[in-house]
């Protein structure tokens, strides 16, 4: 495993999220306080993103796959309620980039790097 970075947090509810709905600009020195790379820290925002979002979708199916059906009932398509507004919450929630960099900026991700670890014990 060396050469690659891991991050790792606790399972989170996104539900309770305070990161913004919208994309705002962001001061720099939130970006580089903690690894001193503006570019580091965007691949480990990047990585923690696809985290969230695979976890989100996870969840998602899970919670439709309660609503499958394997008839095709006309009736049915049209009066499921539930699982239409369980859609709508999901896609009303805030995207994973802007999860990941409030997660970020309450020093919730856990990063390392094994690359730097090792030189620096050179």
């Amino acid at each position: 495993m060396q050469g690659r970075k891991q991050i790792l947090i606790r399972k989170m509810d996104y539900k309770k999220t305070k990161a913004a709905q919208t994309t705002v600009p962001r001061d720099l020195d939130i970006l580089t306080r903690e690894t001193g790379n503006v570019y580091e820290t965007v691949m480990i925002l990047a990585k923690r993103a696809n985290q969230i979002s695979s976890e989100l979708k996870e969840e998602l199916n899970q919670k439709l796959q309660e609503f499958a059906s394997f008839t095709d009932n006309l009736e049915e398509i049209f009066e499921n309620r539930e699982q239409i507004e369980i859609s709508k919450f999901y896609e009303r929630l805030p995207k994973p980039s802007l999860i990941a960099f409030q997660e970020w900026e309450e020093s919730q991700i856990y990063h390392r790097n094994p690359g730097k670890e090792s030189k620096q014990s050179i």
